[in-house]
């Protein structure tokens, strides 16, 4: 028998832990944060994307007054990162930054993990990288006018990527059915293989991001900017494909995304925090110093962009004929 005041301890402790089966995570929103926060970076210490991610935990940490620290956990072209987020807790202290390519590109050509449309929080976009058409600083080619006449009149000539069916490389694939170009692809395992192919004069041109670095250091010349819906500001007079009426893919956005089912009131704080750290002079000063466009979109526009980036992504990988491997 339980007495009138046992009984409404009983209900008491009922209803307490049903409010805590039913609303567990709704209520952390109210006191968010109040431990350290973890974003997971899908690139290696020191790479440009690496010291982007430091720079937003930075500015985070002192907003939301608690630590942001950053662990570095590359491969995969960032699904490895990807698979970790995806299977964490949703409550806001473990975050991801990557590539958009691993959830818009990756899942149509490799086994992951993880379902890019179902099993995440996409919180901010904020950046992304350039994508660059370059010769070597002593080929006679000055412009990109004058690199499709001569390729028209040399078919095959070679270039080196940073590897198959990056964003750079179908941007070009489509700049080559636009022209009638002819080209002998060398995919290599990553940006300074690529780099090196062409420094060494091994190939006739290269095609990626990270070449960037090379122009600004007047050892490649930069032809054509790709994955540009418009001209770069930094570099206004060099053209895109959209110049010479042949279509383009976006570019590869840098992301940060977090396991599904982040309450909204914590998505619309950390939102808040991202856009404002992002907006402040130290974090562009890193931007600019790798060359990396800002570009800010915000939660409700990743919903809609991811989604149809992935799609469009599977159509014209299928059309090109993009093998995936299990």
């Amino acid at each position: 028998m339980v007495s009138g005041n046992g009984h409404k301890l009983f209900c008491v402790a009922g209803t307490t832990l049903a409010l805590m089966i039913f609303f567990p995570l709704s209520a952390l929103g109210q006191t968010y944060p109040d431990k350290p926060i973890a974003i997971y970076c899908g690139y290696a210490a020191g790479a440009s994307t690496d010291m982007t991610a430091r720079a937003l935990a930075s500015g985070a940490e002192k907003l939301l007054g608690v630590p942001v620290v950053v662990e570095n956990k590359p491969g995969g072209s960032t699904t490895v990162c990807a698979a970790l987020v995806a299977n964490k807790k949703p409550d806001g202290y473990s975050l991801g930054v990557l590539s958009e390519g691993a959830l818009t590109v990756n899942p149509h050509l490799q086994k992951v993990a993880y379902d890019p449309l179902k099993d995440f929080t996409y919180l901010s976009y904020y950046a992304h990288y350039l994508g660059v058409v370059v010769v070597h600083k002593d080929s006679p080619l000055k412009t990109i006018e004058e690199f499709i006449a001569y390729a028209k009149a040399n078919p095959g000539l070679s270039y080196s990527s940073t590897g198959m069916y990056t964003r750079q490389h179908l941007a070009l694939e489509l700049f080559i059915e636009c022209k009638g170009l002819t080209f002998k692809h060398v995919p290599t395992k990553g940006a300074s293989e690529a780099s090196n192919i062409l420094l060494g004069k091994h190939c006739d041109f290269s095609i990626g991001s990270s070449q960037i670095i090379y122009v600004k250091q007047g050892l490649f010349r930069l032809l054509m900017l790709v994955n540009a819906a418009k001209r770069n500001p930094l570099y206004p007079d060099v053209p895109i494909p959209k110049d010479f009426g042949c279509p383009d893919v976006p570019p590869a956005g840098l992301i940060v995304v977090g396991p599904k089912g982040i309450p909204p009131t914590i998505c619309k704080k950390l939102g808040d925090v991202f856009k404002k750290v992002t907006e402040e002079p130290a974090f562009q000063k890193v931007l600019v110093s790798f060359d990396i466009p800002y570009d800010y979109k915000d939660q409700a526009e990743m919903q809609k962009k991811i989604p149809a980036d992935y799609h469009m992504y599977e159509d014209l990988l299928k059309r090109m004929g993009a093998k995936k491997v299990n």
